[in-house]
């Protein structure tokens, strides 16, 4: 079973099991997100269309993490005339695991399991570097009380000059 639905003025066809990455939803890590705005449901060849929307149909799913896209680079410019001007942006996204589809009297779950590992360190591990090489997950060092009293500064070295005649005498 399958479903159209809109969400951030986008439609997106899916089924239980999929991996989503939608425009910036509310929630914390962990939490259910319920997609009301259902278009179609699916399953075979039976096909219901709604006008617009199916009443009572809805996709639920869980909510793995919220992070920033791809860098996307604005380049203007105006030939010879020495005006060039570069921005970049990054859109935030929430990346979400569809659990169900339900609607017209049928509904369809996942029994999977879902891992709350963020894409950062899942990149940092395949890369080689493992959980370590993500600033976040570095313990900050403590503090000593010896370290951190300000030491005294030493005496000013008496100048080359002032040196020379000493040594003659």
């Amino acid at each position: 079973m399958y479903a159209v639905i809109k969400t951030g003025g986008k439609q997106y066809r899916v089924q239980a099991g999929d991996l989503l990455v939608v425009e910036k939803l509310d929630g914390e890590p962990g939490s259910e997100v319920a997609f009301g705005e259902v278009l179609m449901l699916g399953e075979g060849e039976a096909v219901t269309i709604g006008a617009p929307l199916i009443e009572g149909a809805v996709v639920t799913g869980a909510l793995l993490e919220t992070r920033k896209g791809e860098k996307v680079k604005i380049f203007k410019k105006i030939r010879r005339q020495g005006y060039r001007r570069t921005r970049g942006h990054r859109q935030t996204e929430s990346v979400v695991r569809v659990t169900s589809v339900a609607g017209g009297g049928k509904e369809t779950k996942w029994e999977g399991v879902i891992d709350l590992t963020p894409k950062v360190i899942l990149n940092a591990r395949a890369r080689g570097l493992g959980d370590a090489a993500v600033p976040a997950t570095i313990p900050s060092m403590p503090v000593k009380a010896e370290t951190a009293a300000p030491k005294k500064k030493a005496a000013p070295k008496k100048a080359a000059t002032e040196a020379a005649p000493e040594a003659e005498a």
